[in-house]
């Protein structure tokens, strides 16, 4: 306090406004330098919250110890280099891991905007429950083997591709196995039980939520080139059950080619839960796998839905042989595919979820199909069959092509009017 009087009082005894100018200005020089270090060491040594709130501003060069270092003279820089280098080499280690980090978390959030969400949830959640209030389901067929039964329906939204639900049931199987078995691309491809299949690549997971970005390859019947599939998909657990969503999602880093064909429109989604064995054995040994599917081909619906209809069956029941297959490679001790593995990263949902959507409602309903006469049915395919057959001949485009799909529909529709 003294020495502040002083200075004060030399001051007030300069005759002129110069002289007190310079005094004053060397009482505040020592008061600003220590406030500058003062600010410069805070800045330095600042609290992790107060580089977030501040994350938005670039720090200035000036507060970098390497810009200080940088200013001395190469003889002082040597061996200041020297007794700093432990402690540089830790501080870039450092940085570079909280920068690799920061790279997984935004890799994540990523993948999390692209997978399916609690909206997709919802929707898978409905359509098991029969709560969608889409149009009424057809039934299509119902066929059975040893340790399998099947049964199919479909139903034709205006203005979309036809949508198919089935229910298949296996004996002696759970929940988890079934949800590997359906999420190994690796053995789908190993095992050829989904012969359709001719290639996959994860382009993106999340190792938090279980979401995988996969990019699939096709095969199509010869008169069709083959589809290509950007899919996203996610598993969720509610109570014993596991609801799988996949979906077709956007993809700009894989360009489009004329073959194969890009299938943008696709969902095909599940619900695996544990049901009882249809054996009467009175316990909960089997696994039903409720589907739901729908995609846009590029193919006439009415020619789809007859090739559909036709091949249904075989596919299906090549599946039950390929589930045999990986439970025998899993208990003979055969290590899980990263695929699989990531299908046992879910998401858990609680009851308030389903208490919540369980209030409103309407019922969509399940009906037998209406069974056309013999006389008709093979009529139609054989016009449809000559379209297909004369689309495949000429090669003359797309555009030929529909017409005469569109003309071999007409005829078909008039057929089914008389």
């Amino acid at each position: 306090m003294g020495y502040v009087l002083s200075a004060v009082a030399r001051v007030l005894q300069q005759p002129t406004a110069w002289g007190a100018a310079c005094e004053m200005a060397l009482l505040a020089g020592p008061l600003w330098a220590a406030a500058l270090v003062g600010l410069l060491l805070g800045w330095a040594w600042r609290p992790r919250w107060a580089a977030g709130i501040v994350a938005t501003a670039e720090p200035p060069q000036f507060t970098s110890l390497d810009f200080w270092r940088a200013q001395l003279p190469a003889r002082l820089r040597g061996p200041f280099d020297y007794l700093a280098g432990t402690t540089t080499d830790a501080a870039r280690q450092r940085q570079q891991e909280e920068a690799e980090t920061s790279f997984q978390g935004s890799s994540e959030m990523a993948n999390e905007e692209l997978a399916v969400g609690k909206d997709d949830l919802v929707n898978l959640w409905r359509l098991v429950e029969g709560n969608d209030g889409g149009p009424a389901w057809i039934k299509m067929m119902e066929k059975a083997l040893p340790n399998m039964t099947y049964q199919a329906w479909r139903r034709d939204p205006q203005n979309l591709p036809s949508q198919y639900q089935s229910s298949t049931i296996f004996e002696n199987a759970t929940p988890d196995e079934v949800r590997d078995f359906f999420g190994d691309d690796e053995f789908r491809i190993s095992n050829k039980w989904d012969d359709m299949l001719i290639s996959y690549n994860t382009l993106e997971e999340c190792q938090t939520t279980g979401t995988m970005k996969v990019h699939w390859v096709r095969k199509f019947p010869f008169f069709c080139s083959d589809r290509e599939y950007i899919i996203a998909r996610r598993i969720w657990k509610l109570g014993g059950a596991y609801y799988c969503v996949t979906k077709g999602v956007p993809c700009s880093s894989i360009p489009r080619r004329s073959k194969p064909r890009r299938v943008d429109l696709y969902y095909s989604s599940w619900c695996i839960r544990a049901v009882e064995s249809r054996r009467g054995n009175g316990g909960s040994t089997a696994c039903e796998i409720l589907l739901f599917h729908h995609e846009d081909m590029g193919i006439p619906n009415e020619i789809a839905k007859i090739g559909i209809r036709q091949g249904m069956w075989g596919c299906v029941k090549r599946i039950e042989p390929g589930l045999r297959a990986y439970q025998k490679a899993r208990a003979a001790g055969e290590p899980p595919s990263k695929s699989a593995l990531m299908a046992r990263i879910n998401t858990k949902v609680g009851d308030n979820f389903v208490r919540g959507l369980e209030s409103n409602s309407d019922q969509s309903d399940i009906m037998e199909a209406e069974e056309k006469p013999v006389k008709n049915r093979v009529a139609r395919f054989l016009v449809l069959g000559g379209a297909v057959a004369l689309a495949c001949t000429l090669d003359q485009g797309l555009l030929t092509k529909a017409v005469i799909f569109g003309v071999a529909r007409k005829f078909v529709g008039q057929r089914n009017a008389l």
